[in-house]
């Protein structure tokens, strides 16, 4: 079986992207149906130690749309000039980010196969090819704050599922 970068990257960004909304509006009626606050679930860390719901959601954005406009630029760096998003922002970041991502289109992002990206942090470059990159480093790092972030409603008591998490998936013979 062979996959393109484009079904690599677009494919399941939009996937993630898309169920991360969904999570976002279900976390949203059930904090407004219980009387939470939702600036308190934008600060809410699941321990002390880990950044908060604010710094995941971005990070879905970042290591999706932010992922393709790295693979083009051939550099990629951790999130910055986001801003101090509401809940509400929150939202309309993923839903911008789903019509972004959604507007690549499979020529271009396929181009990418073989492309050199350099990760840089701080002083620390980091090189990949685009295929590592997205394998090793991009779809792992999009899970995780994904996840992290349907942690945190679901931790307040959101009635989430893993249905919820998986999103819309592309079945098909």
């Amino acid at each position: 079986m062979s996959i393109s970068l484009y079904d690599a990257t677009v494919t399941n960004y939009l996937q993630t992207l898309n169920s991360t909304a969904a999570v976002l509006d279900k976390g949203k009626s059930f904090c407004e149906e219980n009387g939470i606050d939702l600036s308190t679930i934008v600060e809410t860390r699941l321990i002390e130690d880990m950044s908060p719901f604010q710094f995941q959601v971005i990070s879905v954005v970042h290591h999706s749309l932010g992922a393709l406009k790295g693979l083009e630029a051939g550099e990629f760096a951790p999130p910055a000039g986001y801003g101090d998003l509401d809940y509400a922002g929150l939202q309309d970041l993923v839903g911008q980010a789903i019509l972004q991502v959604g507007s690549f289109d499979v020529e271009t992002v396929s181009g990418w196969a073989g492309k050199t990206l350099t990760f840089k942090l701080g002083s620390n470059e980091i090189p990949f090819t685009a295929e590592n990159y997205v394998l090793s480093f991009s779809l792992p790092n999009l899970y995780f704050h994904a996840t992290t972030t349907y942690d945190v409603l679901r931790m307040k008591g959101a009635p989430l599922g893993k249905r919820d998490y998986l999103g819309a998936m592309r079945m098909g013979v």
